[in-house]
């Protein structure tokens, strides 16, 4: 009898032991969960299948960018991206001698264009001199030249929609900025700041650089997406835009809108169908690495001014007749008070 209660009293100790060991590393699996599920959340499901380095001329030597020198710009990156065409078409990448052979065409404005490894361009829609409201956007993760066409497909239609809804007589343009190596859909760099960290000088150049374009009066919002949003909040201190828009945002790596330090206004949606809602909302050191974005951009922690975006998902934000277009174009046009609020 005494023995059998000594031998469960031992086994409730060595139970009790076991717990206290199991609380102490279940702090290390959460973590180690998160990142999981952030990886699997935070990627576009869209992927250029690798490819061997793909040989491209230099880009060309430009003359910093004024609205007398736009088109000599615009005819200069024509003229490298159709070498860009014919390299790669020799070197058998049939696809990415295509969208070089695309952006190359005459009726196309590119104000930077950069076709060596995954590529970079900058694109405009609309007369971007004369413009009186002008939008940038930044995509996210999974854009090259390879994938161009979907983000272009982004802007073009926010540039429809700006057209078709604003007062007579006001002029707007839309800019592509593919202007960085945004991360690969299965890696490491699209859990962390990293590659937003390396992005976000060459946007605060470029929006310099953009603003020696335009007239004094032409207000400038920049319009990020996905992991964009990350890059946009690395680069938004001090920057001189109007209107931060954060649309399927998996965070910032920033803990509220005021800790971007931007004059700008701040805005946030999602769709009711996006994935990136279902991604924890977290930062978390993992083996000495920070992995996650942070604070929920349209969560009230955050404080940014969140506006509806109806239904759609991580790739709808930009569909005709939507919700999120109908209230970007608003933003861009400075039409604040008709924004339809979440």
């Amino acid at each position: 009898m005494g023995s059998s209660w000594r031998g469960r009293r031992e086994r409730r100790r060595r139970d009790a032991r076991q717990d206290r060991a199991d609380d102490r590393r279940s702090p290390r699996w959460r973590r180690a969960l998160l990142a999981t599920v952030i990886t699997a959340a935070v990627v576009v499901p869209l992927s250029a299948a690798a490819r061997p380095e793909i040989p491209a001329p230099l880009p060309a030597t430009l003359p910093k960018p004024t609205a007398a020198n736009l088109d000599e710009i615009y005819a200069a990156n024509s003229a490298v991206a159709a070498e860009a065409a014919r390299m790669a078409a020799a070197h058998g990448d049939s696809h990415r001698a295509a969208a070089d052979r695309e952006l190359a065409a005459p009726n196309r404005h590119l104000l930077t264009f950069d076709g060596r490894g995954p590529g970079r361009v900058t694109e405009v829609f609309g007369d971007l001199a004369r413009a009186d409201h002008v939008a940038v956007l930044v995509p996210g993760s999974d854009t090259s030249l390879d994938t161009y066409d979907r983000f272009r497909a982004t802007a073009a239609s926010l540039r429809r929609q700006l057209t078709g809804t604003a007062p007579h007589g006001t002029r707007t343009a839309v800019v592509a900025w593919l202007g960085y190596r945004t991360p690969d859909t299965v890696s490491t760099t699209v859990l962390t700041t990293g590659r937003a960290d390396e992005a976000a000088p060459d946007l605060r150049a470029f929006i310099g650089r953009l603003r020696g374009v335009l007239a004094g009066a032409t207000t400038v919002s920049l319009v990020c997406h996905s992991y964009g949003t990350v890059v946009c909040a690395r680069a938004a201190a001090h920057l001189d835009i109007d209107d931060l828009a954060l649309i399927g945002s998996p965070g910032t790596g920033t803990g509220t809108a005021s800790a971007l330090h931007t004059p700008a206004r701040v805005w946030a949606a999602r769709g009711k169908d996006d994935w990136v809602g279902e991604v924890p909302h977290v930062r978390s050191d993992l083996f000495g690495v920070t992995v996650g974005f942070g604070t929920d951009p349209v969560s009230p922690a955050f404080g940014a001014r969140v506006f509806a975006a109806g239904k759609g998902g991580h790739s709808d934000y930009f569909s005709p007749g939507s919700v999120s277009l109908t209230n970007l174009a608003r933003i861009v046009l400075g039409d604040t008070t008709e924004v339809t609020r979440a």
